[in-house]
């Protein structure tokens, strides 16, 4: 996991060849676009998910604020800007694929456009079944004994 950090205790931002770098390192679709989820530093809660292009991700490691990329508008927009719920970067890490980041954020206010802390605040679309409990039909469809 590639981790760059833009901590207010970091004394300088990265570079512009780190972030070229970690740009250039990452797998992006089609579509020139990453996710991005965001976390809170200090609970571990998902806030949102949101896209990142390679722009934003630039932005967002010089700056320390939260850029995406906002595919309906087709255009960047500052997390918070014209709400006020920023977010603060503390790192950003690829995962194993390098194709997902995460970032580390001080969130201010709720984090959704709805208003609640989180955008995974809603209920549950479905259970998934207990994998502890018995044997499922799709188990012994495929052969599977225990």
């Amino acid at each position: 996991m590639t981790t760059a950090s833009t901590s207010s205790t970091a004394s300088t931002p990265p570079s512009g060849d780190d972030v070229a770098a970690l740009v250039e390192s990452l797998s992006f679709t089609a579509d020139g676009l990453v996710p991005a989820i965001a976390q809170q530093h200090d609970t571990g809660e998902v806030l949102m998910m949101a896209w990142m292009d390679a722009e934003s991700l630039r932005l967002t490691l010089e700056t320390g604020w939260a850029t995406y990329w906002s595919r309906s508008r087709a255009e960047l927009w500052r997390k918070g800007a014209t709400s006020g719920h920023l977010q603060r970067v503390l790192s950003v890490a690829a995962d194993c694929d390098r194709d997902t980041l995460l970032l580390q954020v001080d969130q201010t206010g709720p984090a959704c456009h709805t208003g609640t802390a989180s955008c995974f605040t809603g209920r549950v679309v479905a259970e998934p079944a207990d994998p502890r409990s018995d044997r499922s039909a799709a188990d012994e469809n495929r052969g599977e004994t225990a």
